[in-house]
Parts: C-alpha cells; sequence; structure tokens
C-alpha cells in the first residue's frame, strides 16, 4: 500500500514525441514526496507511481531506479507492458537527478542509500518491492540491499556496472556543457548516446534525443567515480533476496568482458538466479529492444517462489 500523500498536482513530464496512446497513460501517473535529511530545511524525494486497471493479486509493486545522468523517464517504454501484468510501479528519481534534490553531502550512489531507504520505507511501509536498478541505479540497488535487504524481494540488475570484470573504461563522452549553438550540444548528445547508450545508431531518434537531454540537462551531481570500481560486487554478498541480470549483449560498459559476467554475478551474489542477454541491443537496452526486455523482465517477476517473505 502506498502511504504517502501525492505532491501538488504536477504531471509526469513525459516526453512529447512518445504514441499518444502511451503518453496519455503515463500522464495519468501520480507524483508522490518524501522527505530526507535536516527536519528545518528537508531535501525532496520525487516518485512517480502508476496503479494498473486489474491489479494483479498479491503482486509486489515494482520499483524502478534510473541510470546515472537519468530519471524515470528511462523506463517509458517499459511502465505500460508492467501495468497490463497488474502490477503497480514505483519509479525514483534518484536524488541529485531528475526533479530531487541532491544529497546534502556526497555525489555519488553511497550519498543516496540512505534517502531512498527512507522513501521506501515512507510509501511502501512494510512491503517488499521487486526492485529493478538500471546501470548506476543498479549500483544504488546492489548497494541499498546490501544495508536494508529487507526492503526487497528480488532484485533485478538491468546494465549495472562495478562488477569489476572490465579492467578500465571502454567507452569515452564528449563534453558539450561548453558549447554554444544548441545544435553542436545535439550533435554531441547524438555521439554519446552512440557510444554509451544505443548500440543501433538507426535508434538515436527524436524520442531518444528528447529523453537523454532533458536528463542530462538536470544531472546536478558531477564527479561519479564508484561504477568505475568493483563496489556493486562487493555489496551483493550482503544480498540476501534472490537476484537477477539483464543485460545488452553489446553493452558499452563491458564490451568484449560481457561474457565474464555471469560468472562474477554468481561468485558475489548469495541466491543468483541467472542472467539473460537480449540480442542486438546495448546499455539502455530497456529503451533499444523493449518488447524482448518486457518480455525477460516478466520471466524473472513471475518466477514462482522467488522469494517468499
Amino acid at each position: 500500500m502506498i502511504n504517502a500523500k501525492p505532491a501538488p498536482a504536477v504531471p509526469p513530464e513525459v516526453p512529447s514525441l512518445l504514441p499518444l496512446a502511451q503518453r496519455t497513460r503515463l500522464a495519468e501517473g501520480q507524483r508522490l514526496l518524501t522527505t530526507w535529511g535536516d527536519a528545518a530545511a528537508p531535501r525532496q524525494l520525487v516518485w512517480h507511481l502508476w496503479a494498473p486497471e486489474r491489479p494483479a493479486p498479491g503482486a509486489a509493486p515494482v520499483v524502478l531506479f534510473h541510470g546515472g545522468s537519468g530519471s524515470w523517464t528511462h523506463w517509458v517504454k517499459n511502465i505500460p507492458a508492467l501495468l497490463d501484468q497488474g502490477r503497480r510501479v514505483l519509479a525514483a528519481d534518484l536524488p541529485g537527478f531528475g526533479d530531487s534534490d541532491a544529497p546534502e553531502r556526497g555525489t555519488d550512489a553511497d550519498a543516496m542509500v540512505e534517502p531512498l531507504a527512507a522513501g521506501l520505507r515512507t510509501l511502501l511501509g512494510d512491503e517488499a518491492a521487486d526492485l529493478v536498478g538500471f546501470s548506476f541505479g543498479g549500483m544504488v540497488a546492489g548497494m541499498l540491499l546490501a544495508e536494508h535487504p529487507a526492503l526487497a524481494r528480488r532484485l533485478v540488475l538491468v546494465g549495472a556496472p562495478a562488477m569489476g570484470v572490465v579492467p578500465g573504461r571502454q567507452f569515452e563522452l564528449k563534453a558539450w556543457r561548453h558549447l554554444k549553438a544548441a545544435q553542436d550540444q545535439v550533435d554531441i548528445h547524438r555521439h554519446n548516446l552512440g557510444v554509451l547508450m544505443l548500440h543501433d545508431h538507426g535508434l538515436i531518434d527524436g524520442l531518444a534525443l528528447e529523453v537523454h537531454i532533458a536528463n542530462v540537462l538536470r544531472d546536478r551531481l558531477p564527479r561519479r567515480r564508484l561504477a568505475h570500481t568493483d563496489i556493486l560486487a562487493r555489496s551483493l554478498p550482503a544480498v540476501t533476496c534472490p537476484m537477477y541480470a539483464i543485460y545488452g549483449e553489446h553493452d558499452a560498459i563491458y564490451r568484449q568482458h560481457i561474457h565474464q559476467l555471469a560468472d562474477a554475478y554468481a561468485a558475489a551474489a548469495p541466491d543468483f538466479r541467472g542472467m539473460q542477454l537480449i540480442e542486438g541491443a546495448g546499455h539502455w537496452v530497456q529503451f533499444e529492444a523493449p518488447h524482448a526486455f518486457d518480455a525477460a523482465l516478466l520471466r524473472v517477476l513471475e518466477e514462482k517462489k522467488a522469494a517468499s517473505a
């Protein structure tokens, strides 16, 4: 049960280039606020909630954490499929991204654990969620559950970094904030999407650019470094719930090292249930291959007796 009161009526910032039916459906979501920090000047964490027309009996809410320099809109192509399965969907704007305030101290994943733990307890009480984290959000999710394991009944990591199998950075992004001309900035955003996010450059369309540009403009956490460590691999031994992984086979974070990941997860996570690779897709797998990704995620979420707590 969602316990928080809704925020003032501000609809989610649904991308304008989505098909009308999807845009209309996503615009029906609620915007919720939780707070943390100094009681005299609390910081706000923004969540977005969608309720299905026909709730699946006994189904846990699905909580979505987005990637770095992102927001809930990293999941725009996937939320409707979850609703069709009768799942409540709760998507965070992680601290320092989207519409959420930045942490008081720190600029990396470790600064997000307590605000997110407090927020989930406010929203869900003692109800454990199915937690799905993409990229940076997957690293955050693993660190969160290492300290607060009761928050989730299963963990799904999507394109998560920091597993310690890559000898060095596999990609280089170009800077854009110094550029004065808007088109020059767009050209760099298109380049960066091709370098990191999408394997098929033909899919770098208006929607991909709209989502990406709106998100990177609101990134207030520079100098993040934990993604280039093995912090996720070191966190997972304390994660007690069943854990799954879904990646695009051409994920730019891993490249030729992608096939080492399943063994790394099996070595780190006490209850690792397996890894699915999505053919032809890159890092932003849920956007690039939404139908294949949704089917892979559904297989995980429907696994019987995955977590009985």
